[in-house]
């Protein structure tokens, strides 16, 4: 069966890593997609600071993340003396960041990286925000006749409707998530095919 994998990285970020308490090792999580289920293609959709990096929402489908490794070495060299510490403990961070997405690219994931951008909240904080689940969707429709089954990583229920067009057109959907951490609605959807992400501790976790 042909199977794609779609990863929802800041679900599967906070559903995994920060409630689980264990660091998942995203080669292992390659190898366990392809052995387990198959998969011909793996695609991530996940945020990225990029600090005035020129993005072209028009014409750019993703971040080109090694321009972008480039472009943050250039500031921490060219903007050094006028740079405070924390703004280059900040680049250094994120830069991080980008080198851990040019892991995951030679590990054979396709990445989907949206601008993290910036949004002002009623009570005078910032959130940070990525915007990837419109996009996941769109691919989720985009690739539907390159795949006989999707694997889906997130816990998340606004995928509720393009999950059930997928399974309507005769698509296997296999949910992958944090059951506790999985919205009621998908949790009924997927029924005996959704699998519990805490179950692959011993399978998943980085050494």
């Amino acid at each position: 069966m042909k199977t794609f994998a779609f990863i929802d990285a800041s679900n599967l970020f906070y559903g995994g890593e920060k409630s689980l308490g264990w660091k998942i090792d995203y080669k292992k999580l390659f190898t366990y997609l392809g052995d387990k289920y198959q998969t011909e293609r793996i695609l991530y959709f996940g945020g990225v600071e990029i600090h005035n990096f020129k993005y072209d929402y028009q014409k750019d489908e993703t971040v080109p993340i090694k321009r972008l490794e480039e472009h943050l070495l250039d500031i921490l060299k060219n903007e050094e003396k006028t740079l405070n510490e924390a703004d280059i403990l900040l680049i250094g961070r994120h830069l991080q960041r980008v080198r851990f997405y040019l892991r995951l690219e030679s590990f054979g994931y396709v990445l989907f990286l949206k601008p993290v951008k910036l949004y002002d909240q009623d009570d005078g904080s910032t959130k940070r925000k990525a915007n990837c689940d419109v996009d996941m969707a769109f691919h989720l429709m985009k690739e539907k006749n390159n795949f006989e089954r999707a694997v889906v990583l997130s816990g998340d229920g606004d995928f509720l409707p393009v999950l059930k067009y997928l399974r309507g057109e005769n698509k296997d959907v296999i949910v992958l998530s944090r059951s506790d951490r999985t919205a009621k609605e998908l949790r009924q959807f997927a029924g005996s095919n959704l699998r519990d992400f805490e179950y692959l501790r011993n399978i998943l976790r980085m050494e």
